[in-house]
């Protein structure tokens, strides 16, 4: 059939108008890219923004790479990534792994296996923001990084050993060689920056309860003068360290619980005002003991942080509220949390159902004193139930480990950064251990 007069200048008019739409998306205004590469940041996720630069060459030079600034800026922390524990003793820099270490994204579920050479002689001690904060092994000055693990940028930091003479006699029983090694037991570490860009990192020493800090132009840590509470695990969010402590009221009767904050110290616009001493913590809510008896802790999930406790001493209720309503004085337990779902322990963290799609959205995980061992608590229906399937509680050791037992595992510390999972009873700890 013959075309219709006019239709082929017709369809060489569309091609070129599609054509020119292309060509106008492969290389918009440079301050465009930049402006929709900043909302891409702001709103998704680093790998989002990598792909982003990935799109073309044009898009690719008008958005800052994040190698080379992947520490300074905190735009480009991986703050969803945390590294996954591998399990059978294979700890982070294991010479079976080849320099390699896997991370997962909480919220997408994604999986990374970078390669991070620094693990052959440092060890992890804490992660911040997706920061890795490494001490070099073996070494009698306990010098720290803070690592990026997709950049492989590294912000020096100073060595721990620089806080021995002021801390006088406290680790005198511990004897020299072990001393670093002890004061390294970081519970809680923060990332902070000051308008001039410069970064100032607070460590909760859980050895001497006290918090040290220092920036990143400083030769030595500042100790605290004052004690820091550690009876419950402090969380790091948004450069800031938070608490909890239990404290009597006026009255002497009752206990409340007491949640604490601690700000990073003020600095002069040229960053010489390291030497300025922390305020003590400041208090910002309390919560009766009558209405929340025992605190797990707190976690931050979204933009929120959250408090987690039980209001009787069986613990057959978890209770969890936002520490936005408990500085307001409102007690309000939720429901709901969005469907994450909370692990507990030495340290928590919030973590998308779909990332697990074994556990329920708005459960919180955690160590059940009976059955079952590691349980997952509902709180849309107040349920319990076991966290993990059969196969996976009673398969032999050492076995396959879920994702839940890896998740788990990256909230025990010293067994996150020494490659062990945890498993369905305290033996399993030792087993592995035992191998090692």
């Amino acid at each position: 059939m013959p075309s219709p007069p006019g239709a082929s200048s017709g369809a060489h008019n569309r091609r070129r108008a599609t054509d020119d739409r292309g060509s106008r998306w492969a290389s918009p205004p440079q301050d465009l890219v930049g402006l929709l590469a900043s909302r891409v940041l702001a709103a998704g996720d680093l790998l989002d923004y990598v792909r982003f630069r990935a799109v073309c060459t044009s898009w690719r030079s008008g958005a800052a790479s994040p190698r080379g600034r992947g520490v300074a800026d905190p735009r480009f922390h991986p703050r969803r990534w945390m590294m996954l524990p591998e399990g059978h003793c294979l700890y982070p820099g294991h010479p079976d792994l080849r320099g390699h270490a896997r991370f997962l994204n909480l919220d997408t579920g994604a999986l990374v296996r970078a390669r991070i050479p620094l693990l052959g002689d440092h060890c992890a001690i804490d992660s911040v923001d997706g920061l890795l904060l490494l001490l070099r092994d073996p070494d009698q000055e306990g010098a720290l990084r803070l690592l990026h693990p997709f950049t492989g940028d590294v912000a020096e930091l100073p060595p721990l050993g620089t806080l021995l003479p002021q801390l006088g006699l406290r680790l005198h029983s511990i004897p020299a060689p072990y001393r670093i090694r002890s004061l390294a037991k970081v519970v809680c570490a923060s990332v902070s920056f000051n308008n001039a860009g410069a970064m100032t990192v607070m460590l909760a020493l859980d050895e001497v309860s006290r918090v040290a800090f220092a920036t990143s132009m400083d030769r030595q840590w500042t100790l605290s003068s004052w004690p820091c509470p550690m009876r419950y695990p402090p969380l790091s969010f948004q450069g800031k360290l938070y608490m909890v402590d239990t404290a009597s009221t006026s009255c002497g009767e009752n206990n409340v619980h007491q949640v604490l904050q601690i700000d990073p110290p003020v600095q002069d616009q040229d960053g010489e005002g390291a030497g300025r001493a922390l305020q003590p913590p400041k208090l910002i809510a309390t919560v009766p003991e009558h209405k929340l008896v025992y605190v797990y802790g707190l976690v931050e999930c979204g933009s929120e942080i959250l408090v987690l406790g039980h209001n009787d001493w069986f613990g057959s209720q978890i209770l969890v509220c936002k520490l936005s309503d408990l500085v307001l004085q409102r007690f309000i337990p939720l429901k709901s949390i969005g469907g994450s779902i909370l692990f507990i322990d030495e340290r928590s963290i919030s973590v998308s159902s779909k990332v697990l799609p074994t556990v329920k959205g708005d459960s919180v995980v955690y160590i059940h004193s009976g059955h079952p061992y590691l349980a997952q608590y509902h709180l849309g229906s107040g349920s319990l139930s076991t966290a993990i399937d059969n196969c996976s509680l009673y398969g032999r050791m050492p076995g396959p480990s879920s994702l839940v037992h890896h998740v788990f595992s990256c909230c025990i510390r010293n067994q996150w950064s020494r490659g062990l999972v945890f498993r369905r009873n305290a033996n399993d700890w030792q087993y592995e251990e035992q191998v090692q």
